[in-house]
């Protein structure tokens, strides 16, 4: 007779699959190798095209509008809160000084939450679009689904051109028993500019969110180096085994319906091998936030703090200080004065896909990924000595 203890063991096993983060993966070269100067690391995004695959995550301390038009100058892209200070204040850098020079990350998050408590200001997103258009950038924001339809219609008026409908997971279908719920289809249809939406980690809540006319699925919940949202809900997937799911429901997608919808796979990525291996997972794109917001040129003075950070109830985000300021262009494109990846991202990049044969993004999505967890530790035992 079985043991129902082991019974009770294996129905519980069976609920478990295994996922893998950047640190559990490598990349295989085959058996064709490309010359740099032949890699092409274009991307489309919401009908933009855009030189390179970086796009600057909506987070206070990393993008303004000053900063998201340098980041299109660059051939990338930025998103801009709108539910964030600079819709909220005329001068938010007065606020961003006072959260910098708090002495503890608790009186942070309690002069962030007091900040946000301020009203949202339609004239305030205005200005905000009309800067990043006046500088010739791609004007992209971002939202909320509680404030999506009135926020739409505000920055359509204003003339932007990309739309990020963004929150801690997204659905297709958000069960409530008061308010006004979300229809993206509705949204979809009823704006005049694309539809981005995020975060999931569902291959099937992508699959459903792109048939409802999302222009561009996120992936990622909880990576980020300054959400805790892993830690205080408990949820979350490691980004590799996550995108390659909604990699996965996307070409089912274009197989069906004959229309691409890029991926982005937003957090958890600070070096050039995890940018490549979220491009070879399946993204598209990748946003970065932390990595950014140590730009001199970011809003954050050198730290950065997570987009649910200012909750007064369950704060899911943390200050973090970002360490070594370097220009945007540097971090961007080096040259890299450093040997830890976090320098000239894009020549990373495009030096990982010439390596594996992949002259263009598409071409990155196909090449062999091993589950090798010993990769950042083999054979690089005086490295890891030197760092004790």
């Amino acid at each position: 007779m079985t043991d129902p203890a082991l019974l009770s063991l294996d129905a519980t096993s069976t609920r478990l699959r295994r996922a893998y983060g950047f640190d559990e993966v490598a990349l295989v070269p085959g058996a064709v190798t490309v010359d740099p100067a032949e890699i092409n690391l274009t991307t489309e995004v919401g009908g933009h095209r855009l030189e390179i695959p970086f796009i600057a995550s909506a987070m206070d301390a990393v993008s303004d509008a000053d900063f998201a038009a340098r980041m299109s100058r660059h051939g990338g892209l930025a998103f801009i809160n709108l539910e964030g200070l600079y819709t909220r204040y005329e001068d938010a850098g007065r606020i961003i000084d006072q959260v910098v020079a708090a002495a503890s990350n608790q009186e942070a998050a309690e002069l962030l939450a007091g900040a946000y408590a301020a009203p949202v200001r339609d004239e305030l997103i205005t200005a905000l679009i009309t800067r990043v258009l006046a500088q010739g950038g791609i004007a992209a924001v971002a939202t909320t689904p509680g404030s999506a339809w009135h926020h739409a219609e505000v920055a359509a008026e204003a003339g932007a051109e990309l739309f990020l409908v963004q929150s801690q997971v997204s659905s297709a279908q958000h069960i409530s028993a008061g308010g006004r719920v979300l229809s993206l289809a509705d949204l979809t249809g009823a704006l005049k500019m694309p539809v981005l939406v995020g975060n999931t980690v569902s291959g099937e809540a992508a699959y459903q969110l792109m048939h409802q006319g999302a222009a561009a699925i996120l992936v990622g919940v909880g990576p980020g180096a300054a959400c805790t949202t892993r830690e205080v809900l408990g949820i979350g997937v490691p980004q590799v085994s996550a995108t390659l799911e909604v990699a996965a429901a996307r070409d089912r997608y274009e197989r069906e319906t004959g229309r691409y919808v890029p991926v982005v796979t937003d957090g958890g990525m600070k070096t050039g091998g995890d940018i490549a291996k979220a491009i070879a997972s399946g993204a598209d794109a990748v946003m970065l936030g932390s990595p950014f917001a140590g730009a001199l040129e970011a809003p954050g003075r050198g730290f950065n703090w997570g987009m649910a950070a200012p909750s007064p109830t369950l704060p899911r985000g943390t200050r973090i200080k970002i360490g070594e300021r370097l220009p945007l262009e540097q971090i961007l494109f080096g040259p890299a004065h450093t040997t830890h990846g976090t320098q000239n991202l894009v020549g990373a990049l495009r030096q990982s896909m010439a390596s594996l044969g992949a002259r263009t993004i598409r071409e990155m999505h196909q090449v062999e990924m091993v589950i090798a967890p010993s990769i950042a530790t083999e054979g690089k035992s005086w490295q890891l000595a030197a760092k004790e």
